[in-house]
């Protein structure tokens, strides 16, 4: 034991002669009753004697004194499970999961784990898990003489908590945690892009009712089937990485899906489907299913992680018998997939408008188009790369790209081909860039040769036109 003026005493009296400890069932039990009233206090209290009438050592003598040993910490700490988990019905015993740092291997796992084979004969653990230390950006430890410590006060006060919270997903726990200034600052990034996501897609599925305007997906756009076959994988990751503590891999995963499939990718194309067709067009019920099953999902994936931030969001998710609170929910169960064509066929689009996205912003540099909108996009390729664009076809090719027009060059001279650029992302691809043809409709903003056609609506294109007659 350790020598110490508070703790759990150790409620013995030791005889003055010999020294051996009184010992006897009915002074403990009684000790037991004592603190279950008083609590182990009333031992410190030296006018109380809790020894029995008539005590008597072993040796004959009846002069004893309390013993002023506490019991060592660590058993103090060790016996915790069965002072906790038994005392209270909505827990059980053993422990789920004990967690701690990498110190507590001979502290308190080991404590709690001799303590609980010695009286029960198993560990008081289903599963333990230890985390490295907090260290500042360059990985030393925090020292105030240093001047690196990082209060989470300091945090909560600029950021709020749940950047805090996403700091803690973001790194591998089992080794040192680092954090700085910096390092926040790039979490407070990230989790505005997180935010401005589910933004964009409560702001465009306000008008939309998933009880009866839900689109099936074998009935949908391949672009959304696309997007929600990867929001399938994502969700598969984030279980997974749940049941096995790995809650790094789910925030990268999910930002990942953020920034570059939902961001720079599918909402980026769906704007033009969600701002120009017919309100209850199949086409953009179909874009709104899907950005419903994003954001719930999404939702329910990060609700453990930014708990506020996902209520709110849940708050205003279109009704679909949901519960009150997204704390009640279960994690998505979504199991969207594409056949192997399908995959790679929007795997080779994405790769085509990662090309063309950069001849796009060359020619933005260069001043021969103010927008993407603007432009006409010419494409050429090898014989089989050729077959492969056709049977895209340059209307859905359009729309990927976000452009007025898309032509498949057959053949293509010297003066074309000494203007544009070579694919990196699709092999042989050759991409050129000019000013798109005819008008800039100013419903859509793409340049069409049909502005005008129609007296009714004079300053926009045929399919504006039809979208407003529908």
């Amino acid at each position: 034991s350790r020598q110490r003026s508070w703790g759990v005493p150790i409620m013995v009296y030791a005889c003055n002669t010999c020294g051996e400890a009184f010992v006897d069932e009915n002074y403990f039990k009684n000790i037991v009753e004592k603190v279950k009233e008083v609590g182990c206090d009333i031992w410190f209290d030296d006018e109380e004697n809790l020894l029995p009438d008539g005590a008597t050592c072993g040796c004959g003598s009846k002069e004893f004194s309390k013993v002023k040993d506490i019991l060592d910490v660590w058993f103090d700490s060790g016996v915790s499970h069965d002072a906790v988990l038994r005392k209270w019905e909505e827990l059980s015993w053993p422990a789920d999961l004990y967690l701690e740092g990498s110190d507590q291997h001979r502290g308190w796992f080991q404590s709690s784990l001799l303590a609980s084979t010695s009286v029960n004969g198993t560990a008081p653990f289903k599963g333990v898990l230890t985390h490295g230390y907090v260290v500042d950006g360059q990985g030393k430890k925090m020292s105030k003489s240093q001047g690196n410590v990082i209060a989470p006060d300091e945090i909560i006060k600029q950021y709020g908590a749940e950047i805090i919270r996403l700091w803690v997903i973001s790194e591998n726990y089992r080794e040192d945690l680092r954090i700085s200034k910096n390092i926040i600052a790039s979490m407070s990034d990230a989790y505005r892009k997180i935010r401005n996501t589910f933004r964009f897609i409560l702001g465009n599925i306000s008008d939309f009712n998933p009880a009866t305007e839900s689109v099936a997906f074998e009935e949908m756009d391949g672009l959304d089937r696309y997007i929600l076959a990867r929001l399938t994988e994502v969700i598969n990751i984030a279980k997974k990485s749940y049941e096995s503590y790995d809650f790094h891999v789910i925030y990268h995963s999910v930002l990942q899906y953020c920034i570059v499939d939902l961001s720079n990718f599918y909402l980026d194309i769906l704007k033009d489907r969600l701002y120009t067709l017919p309100k209850k067009s199949k086409g953009r019920l179909s874009s709104q299913t899907a950005l419903y099953l994003i954001a719930d999902s999404l939702a329910k994936i990060l609700a453990p992680v930014c708990p506020f931030t996902m209520e709110e969001v849940w708050s205003y998710l279109p009704s679909k018998e949901k519960n009150a609170s997204i704390h009640f929910e279960e994690l998505p169960e979504l199991s969207y997939s594409l056949n192997d064509e399908e995959r790679n066929k929007w795997e080779t689009k994405v790769n085509l408008k990662k090309d063309v996205s950069k001849a796009l912003e060359e020619a933005r540099r260069e001043k021969v188009i103010g927008h993407s909108l603007d432009a006409k996009v010419e494409l050429h390729g090898d014989e089989n790369l050729l077959a492969q664009l056709k049977a895209f076809g340059e209307d859905g090719l359009q729309s990927v790209f976000i452009t007025s027009q898309v032509v498949i060059c057959d053949t293509i001279d010297d003066a074309w081909k000494s203007v544009a650029l070579e694919g990196v992302n699709v092999e042989g691809l050759l991409v050129k860039v000019s000013p798109g043809e005819g008008e800039k409709c100013e419903r859509c903003w793409m340049k069409a040769t049909s502005v005008g056609e129609n007296s009714e609506h004079p300053t926009v294109c045929k399919r504006c036109s039809d979208a407003l007659a529908a």
